[in-house]
């Protein structure tokens, strides 16, 4: 479980398990500003651990930086050493930066419009995208090689592929992570592997604003201002038992 000491990843690696499951958690600490969400950002992950031990399961952590390309090895064999073969892979972890094409001035509410650089670029698709692509090749590697039929992938996105104006980086890496899932969907159906792809509303991890629930109420796109919870037990649903026909999919929530 990726991007996991706060927000919908620490939501969902409790309500993993809920339903019975040893979880590895991994998370890099930023520095954070003086709100809820630059303190949740900037803390490890050691309070999701002992929620999770507190409710009989086993927890590793690490931090880890995902945009080095040996880190999702090097997390699969801590994974198998310390709790056993990995069978569920929830990629949550994103590099956001805000960037756009249209520098200078400020979006819908109010944030600052910030140039597309090379670091805003790399930062993002180094983490969302070719992190994504190269932890689900290590699972379905190791997923063959022990010969086995069960296992589910769920990756997070925030957008559909058709553009994220002012997130421009963030939106081209999660339509990277999207493709990468559906692919990874259609090529492991016959070895018991679902792929699925959630999409959650806006929620509410520590950045919501007053002009941000503005916004929400407004917009004919949005309906709703989630919990982390609220999107963690959809997570969870499509890696039960109960989601075993469920593949290929992008899952919006309203």
């Amino acid at each position: 479980m990726t991007g996991a000491n706060h927000g919908i990843g620490a939501a969902t690696a409790i309500a993993l398990a809920k339903e019975g499951a040893d979880v590895l958690i991994t998370y890099l600490r930023a520095d954070g500003d003086d709100t809820d969400f630059g303190r949740a950002r900037s803390r490890d992950g050691s309070t999701i651990g002992t929620a999770i031990e507190a409710l009989g399961r086993t927890c590793h952590m690490i931090e880890a930086d995902l945009r080095d390309p040996g880190t999702p090895g090097r997390l699969f064999e801590a994974a198998e050493a310390n709790l056993g073969p990995v069978s569920v892979l929830v990629h949550n972890a994103s590099g956001w930066k805000k960037d756009s094409f249209a520098a200078g001035g400020t979006d819908s509410i109010g944030r600052p419009q910030k140039q597309v650089t090379l670091d805003s670029i790399d930062s993002q698709l180094e983490v969302d995208a070719r992190a994504g692509a190269l932890l689900m090749a290590e699972f379905i590697r190791r997923h063959r090689e022990r010969n086995s039929h069960w296992g589910r992938i769920v990756t997070l996105t925030s957008g559909d592929g058709r553009g994220f104006p002012g997130e421009v980086s963030y939106g081209a890496a999660k339509a990277a992570l999207v493709s990468y899932t559906l692919s990874a969907a259609a090529e492991m159906a016959d070895d018991g592997v679902t792929a699925n792809v959630v999409y959650p509303p806006v929620t509410d991890t520590g950045w919501i604003t007053d002009e941000v629930r503005e916004f929400v109420k407004v917009d004919h796109e949005h309906h709703h201002i989630a919990s982390p919870d609220e999107v963690a037990d959809v997570i969870a649903w499509l890696c039960s038992r109960a989601g075993r026909v469920v593949t290929g999919n992008v899952i919006r929530l309203r």
